[in-house]
């Protein structure tokens, strides 16, 4: 069964740093375009981030200089290193993969961005 498995999350002080994973199994990683995905209470879900298969990166205006995506091939892993956090970044965050038809969803994991 597919798996995506974030990890990373919890509680921050603003302007802190978080770095969330995101472990797939029982997919070929190297040809996914990775994501990460947020979603606050009453809000609609968001893209944050992107990363394709070759070397390409996109953000959301709101996160660019603070917030980098990254993967790791040989450790199926895709990251997403959060600096100088804001409160208006506390959401679940979700990771995805897409290939084609094929997309799969982590479970999301919270990050809360509180002093």
């Amino acid at each position: 069964q597919v798996q995506l498995v974030e990890s990373g999350g919890g509680l921050v002080q603003p302007g802190g740093s978080l770095r969330l994973s995101c472990a797939a199994s029982r997919i070929t990683f190297s040809i996914y375009t990775m994501a990460w995905y947020r979603q606050a209470p009453g809000k609609e879900r968001e893209l944050v981030a992107t990363i394709t298969s070759g070397v390409g990166s996109n953000y959301v205006d709101s996160v660019k200089g603070r917030f980098t995506i990254s993967r790791d091939n040989a450790k199926s892993t895709v990251y997403l290193q959060m600096n100088s956090l804001k409160p208006e970044d506390t959401a679940v965050y979700y990771c995805n993969a897409v290939f084609g038809a094929l997309r799969y969803w982590g479970q999301g994991t919270q990050v809360t961005v509180s002093s």
